[in-house]
């Protein structure tokens, strides 16, 4: 294997040449005990950076196997080092040019542990995976600043990884937050519980834009009716409040924290960071946020337990539109999200369709042909037929006390039970409105993708590529992703969109929709990130998320899966 010193020689007989000439330097290069990947070079200096990994050996990092002896631990232990390859590489020294000349792009976390392409341990070897944009005055290629960046900058701040020289305590913090978040997740339904926010928790954030806590905020405290004590595997015993199966209404007035404690309760599916303030915020797995969606398309869903006999005697049992309602979205919403197998669904009334929700007993009155069954007449049947709760955040729905086993109120960012009372209430001014009794069964229809649903080219080209987190470009089409609210990163649309394209290869129009996302997250597993693309930013997404993008393919074409 060629070594440093090639390498300079080779990049200083480059200097001033065309950009084109840097591919003579693609290939594996050995500098002293650590090699360099270059596995990409970029066309030209405005083009997205060069693909770079660097391997570190065990004897070099001396990372101690036990703290990445479980998945939950790797994957905080791996989030906390490219955190910190991050930090060092911002310290090397700029080296002017054009384009993304010197730039050294490492994909790092913000306030949720995910499991990332950009780093991967074994027992042999720790490596770095991630972009580097070599230096080019116009298309020329600066060869004495590239040969500095690769062989002395690069190697610098992989120093600041190796195990002497980290903070040792935050690492193992990240390792146990993160396994320690895995456990109470599988405490929560032994215990009967859907979510657990810990005394002590900062929920506000700094801004709508920030994920830092907000400063000042008051610290979370769980009424005594809905106290629970868990135990964790490195931090002894947390006490906060419980949620339990079944349905739950948070209420209380506007700016009271309502909305605050659902999106965390709605983030609470990932580990967060030391010092996030929600570090013991703990969702279920099968946890999914709902919302209506005005104009999205809607794929052979049937809509018949939400919505039916439409004039004209259209059938909805395979219902299929472009340009969905706010209603109908939102019941395609819950069905499809049932069909990927949620179990607890969380909805807040400000982004819900109303006439889904509720029909008061004077519109009932008033119009007694009605096409939709409202939420309210089927959520208790979700819970005590499917097994599957509800938590809502509800201001004005007051119907919804007949149906709730519990009421939370918020005041002041605080919880009160407010069960008994709300009981009361609902005793004292009866609404009158008769409960549905729908003519269609509750009941959740898998559907079968037809291969040619993703075709991610145009033209002769496959194009894919994630817009930030709420868009991904999927050959000819965009995929807007808003309502996929517990999408936390950018690098978990761009995995979804890799994920899409292994999709199509495996649909032959006799997998369940759920099926297929289950065999790639499985492969994932398996494999890693790295395997399913070659690229240094990718993140984990959930199976929820990855089959919601699948749906808000306009070219979803599907077929029952009988």
């Amino acid at each position: 294997m060629k070594n440093a010193e090639d390498l300079k020689r080779i990049l200083s007989g480059l200097e001033g040449r065309g950009y084109k000439a840097y591919k003579r330097i693609e290939g594996a290069w050995r500098l002293g005990s650590l090699t360099l990947f270059i596995d990409h070079v970029q066309a030209d200096p405005f083009a997205s950076p060069s693909r770079v990994r660097l391997r570190i050996p065990a004897r070099v990092h001396g990372v101690p196997p036990e703290i990445w002896a479980s998945r939950p631990r790797r994957v905080g232990l791996l989030d906390f080092l490219l955190r910190v390859f991050r930090t060092a590489t911002r310290g090397i020294p700029p080296t002017g040019g054009t384009g993304h000349s010197g730039k050294v792009l490492v994909d790092a976390g913000d306030a949720e542990i995910l499991e990332r392409s950009g780093a991967a341990i074994t027992e042999d070897y720790l490596e770095l995976r991630f972009r580097v944009g070599l230096p080019a005055r116009g298309r020329s290629v600066m060869g004495r600043a590239a040969a500095r960046l690769l062989t002395e900058d690069l190697p610098l701040a992989a120093e600041a990884v190796r195990w002497v020289n980290l903070d040792r305590a935050v690492a193992w913090e990240y390792a146990r937050l993160a396994e320690d978040h895995a456990h109470l997740q599988g405490l929560l339904p032994q215990r009967g519980l859907v979510a657990f926010v810990a005394d002590g928790s900062i929920l506000p954030r700094a801004s709508g834009i920030s994920s830092k806590p907000l400063s000042g905020a008051v610290p979370f405290k769980s009424p005594p009716e809905l106290a629970v004590t868990l135990p964790t595997r490195h931090h002894g015993e947390v006490t906060g409040m419980g949620i339990p199966e079944g349905v739950t209404l948070i209420t209380g007035g506007g700016f009271h924290g309502k909305t605050t404690l659902l999106e965390a309760i709605e983030l609470g599916v990932y580990p967060h960071v030391p010092g996030d303030g929600r570090e013991w915020v703990v969702s279920r797995p099968e946890t999914l946020k709902v919302r209506s969606e005005d104009g999205r398309s809607v794929a052979g869903v049937d809509l018949r337990p939400f919505i039916h006999d439409l004039p004209g005697g259209k059938s909805t049992a395979f219902f299929e539109t472009q340009d969905a309602s706010g209603s109908t979205s939102l019941a395609a919403a819950i069905l499809e999200g049932l069909e990927a197998g949620a179990r607890v669904l969380l909805l807040d009334e400000d982004t819900a369709a109303t006439n889904l929700l509720i029909r008061d007993a004077r519109m009932q009155r008033l119009v007694p042909k009605e096409t939709i069954t409202p939420l309210i007449d089927r959520v208790r049947e979700l819970y005590e037929k499917l097994g599957v709760s509800t938590i809502l955040v509800v201001g004005g729905s007051g119907d919804y006390l007949d149906v709730a086993d519990r009421v939370i109120l918020m005041e002041d960012y605080l919880p009160k039970d407010a069960t008994g009372k709300a009981r009361e209430v609902a005793r004292a001014l009866p609404t009158h409105r008769r409960l549905g009794d729908p003519a269609h069964p509750l009941a959740v229809t898998p559907r079968c993708p037809l291969p040619e649903s993703f075709d991610p080219r145009r033209g002769r080209k496959e194009k894919v590529r994630a817009k930030g987190l709420r868009e991904i470009v999927f050959g000819y089409e965009v995929i807007e992703l808003d309502a996929l609210e517990q999408l936390t990163d950018d690098s978990q649309a761009r995995a979804i969109g890799a994920m899409l394209k292994r999709m199509g290869r495996l649909a032959d129009g006799r997998v369940p929709l759920k099926s297929l996302a289950e065999r790639v997250l499985r492969e994932v597993e398996e494999q890693g990130l790295y395997a399913l693309e070659p690229s240094p930013e990718l993140a984990l997404p959930r199976l929820f998320e990855l089959v919601g993008a699948a749906n808000r393919l306009r070219s979803l074409r599907v077929r029952g899966c009988g």
